[in-house]
């Protein structure tokens, strides 16, 4: 018998990879190739291919439009959870709290950066209404982003299985903010009409318009290559005031990859955005 023959050739990764990575900026590592074959098998089946190669062919003869969007997006890794690092977002509203008793009356502004399918501005969103409603303060402009039109298309229609809604959303959030739809979870009107999305690439478009008090850009740099990275640096520290912080995931830092940021003192991951202006001491930032 002979040997089965490869699902992809290698010339055919090495152009899909190049076409995610001049769309999003993001880079798939040599040693995690094997995600583009696996992700890809919905698109084949879909478009009735049977290898990546054949994949190429069709990209040949239409290099731009629904084909090769949905091959993006099945390539973007849009892994997230409600409230996913629970006590790190706590502590991001408590800060933005005291950043808004200092400024009574000025409406605070957050961008939620590669929101995925919306969990994260969501569960922002929730943190807020039960942490600002008592208090009396303003609740907060929250613009989501991605750069999946697609992504931000489900995340704005607020619908979720059962078992996103059940990854990391507690059961009273969930029949507080969500209605059953069959086997499906839609967020309120209440709730959504907090969030703000729009389709946006941070590896090659200027920053939402206005300046943000906040950022949240958690586990999206991290894969891009260290130039494109630079680049982003820039376009997050052209959005935030002076005095606001970036947060960024666990795993991610800015020690030395630009001098745009410095690090806070009491959150890992959360860095102001001018390291000779420290955000107001009465912060949980530190």
């Amino acid at each position: 018998m002979s040997a089965a023959q490869p699902f992809a050739s290698s010339g055919a990764i090495n152009i899909i990879g190049a076409l995610l990575e001049q769309r999003t900026g993001q880079q798939i590592a040599a040693n995690r190739a094997w995600r583009i074959e696996t992700a890809l098998k919905t698109v084949l089946r879909a478009h009735e291919l049977t290898s990546v190669d054949q994949l190429i062919a069709r990209l040949t003869t239409t290099p731009s439009g629904p084909l090769a969007d949905a091959v993006v997006d099945a390539l973007l890794n849009n892994e997230t959870s409600f409230f996913r690092d629970t006590g790190v977002l706590e502590l991001v509203v408590e800060a933005a709290a005291a950043i808004a008793a200092e400024q009574p009356g000025r409406r605070l502004r957050i961008w939620s950066a590669g929101c995925s399918t919306g969990q994260e501005p969501y569960s922002l969103a929730m943190l807020f209404e039960e942490a600002y409603v008592t208090r009396g303060l303003p609740f907060p402009e929250i613009v989501a982003t991605d750069v999946s039109a697609a992504t931000v298309d489900r995340a704005r229609a607020g619908r979720f299985s059962q078992f996103e809604i059940q990854r990391g959303l507690p059961i009273r959030r969930m029949m507080t903010w969500f209605n059953q739809d069959g086997t499906e979870w839609v967020v309120r009107p209440e709730l959504a009409r907090r969030v703000q999305f729009r389709r946006h690439n941070l590896a090659q478009d200027a920053a939402p318009p206005g300046k943000f008090d906040l950022i949240l850009c958690r586990n999206v740099l991290f894969y891009f290559p260290p130039a494109m990275r630079s680049r982003a640096y820039q376009t997050l520290r052209s959005a935030i005031r002076d005095g606001g912080a970036l947060l960024l995931g666990a795993g991610e830092t800015v020690i030395g990859q630009t001098d745009a940021f410095a690090p806070c003192g009491r959150i890992r991951g959360l860095y102001r955005a001018d390291s000779a202006q420290r955000v107001p001491q009465a912060t949980a930032f530190g």
